[in-house]
């Protein structure tokens, strides 16, 4: 049977029409392991869990949507450290090693050529 609609083409609906979003680990070097398209709207922190699964390191670098305790127990348990800042919810800051956080900036460039297509990134 095949399936149709939006869901199953990972596309979601924001302000600006249909939206996809590519959530992406990679290795200390940036190069790409394993990525998840989901809808737009997605929370990020819902695909971490899948990502991570398998995989092993040194540390996990993410941004502040990926704060949350479970997902810090998840790095933890594969023997790795959460380098993640502290989201301003939160009520008790746990301190990250910010020279660390500097190098997540790989990630970033990953997306870089994509964000330059119209079809991929923001329109022209």
């Amino acid at each position: 049977e095949r399936k149709r609609g939006a869901k199953d083409q990972a596309l979601g609906r924001s302000r600006g029409g249909l939206t996809t979003k590519i959530h992406m680990l990679a290795d200390a070097l940036g190069r790409p392991l394993r990525f998840i398209v989901t809808a737009g709207q997605v929370n990020d922190i819902t695909q971490a869990p899948a990502l991570l699964h398998g995989q092993s390191g040194d540390a996990v670098l993410a941004d502040k949507a990926y704060d949350s305790n479970a997902l810090r127990a998840i790095i933890a348990e594969i023997g790795a450290t959460a380098v993640i800042p502290s989201n301003r919810t939160r009520r008790i800051i746990i301190p990250h090693d910010a020279d660390a956080y500097k190098q997540r900036n790989r990630i970033e460039r990953c997306f870089l050529p994509a964000q330059t297509l119209p079809t991929l990134g923001n329109p022209l």
